[in-house]
């Protein structure tokens, strides 16, 4: 897997979370929406490895519905009173 590719799936998922702190998606609807890749997406496992780094951060949680796995902005970072984007 290529950090610099999860580096730019991790910041534009933690844009699109500062813009729209409500918002919740599954992984696939994640890399397909969230991401503005440049040319072609990349493949699904480098927003899967974003989506794992940020949760290991603290500031994504994933929820399970049914069987699928929805991420959303932790608790934790809601309450957080600096951006998210600032420690990156």
């Amino acid at each position: 897997m290529h950090h610099d590719a999860i580096d730019v799936a991790e910041r534009a998922i933690l844009s699109y979370l500062e813009q729209r702190p409500a918002s919740a998606d599954t992984a696939e609807g994640i890399h397909h929406h969230w991401i503005a890749w440049e040319g072609l997406p990349e493949h699904i496992g480098i927003t899967e490895g974003a989506l794992a780094r940020l949760r290991d951060a603290g500031k994504v949680e994933a929820v399970h519905l049914g069987h699928r796995t929805i991420w959303r902005l932790s608790r934790q970072a809601k309450g957080s009173a600096t951006t998210m984007t600032d420690d990156q």
